[in-house]
């Protein structure tokens, strides 16, 4: 048997959930990404109007910012599971990581949530 193997298998599922949750971000960084487009080719027929090119703009660097950040939260939750294995093997106590990090991404991704719902409602009014 494996020593600590309940320890491991929680490290393992939370690196999973980590992934799960960052491929997620990267769909849906993509995701911002397309449907920019979607609003370019939908926008003349349905308002007879373009969007503007901030608009364009912001929906590329929305997009592009989820997926370096899904990107970032992987190499993040890799390096996290990596000390958390070490670390659950020795024998000597080692202090807490914190919540920093886990905080940082969050707001991070509130902010990005914000400008999103923004973006959108300013392209949804202004075609009406």
């Amino acid at each position: 048997m494996i020593k600590n193997f309940g320890d491991h298998a929680a490290n393992e599922r939370t690196f999973l959930a980590w992934v799960r949750t960052a491929i997620a971000v990267m769909a849906f960084g993509f995701l911002i990404e397309r449907f920019d487009l979607f609003l370019q080719i939908a926008a003349p027929s349905l308002a007879n109007r373009k969007l503007s090119p901030e608009g364009e703009e912001f929906g590329k660097i929305a997009g592009f910012a989820l997926i370096i950040l899904g990107t970032a939260m992987i190499a993040i939750a890799a390096a996290r599971f990596l000390v958390t294995a070490k670390n659950i093997d020795s024998d000597e106590p080692h202090p807490s990581t914190g919540a920093r990090v886990d905080l940082a991404l969050a707001a991070l991704l509130v902010l990005l949530g914000l400008s999103l719902v923004l973006y959108l409602s300013h392209a949804f009014v202004a075609k009406l």
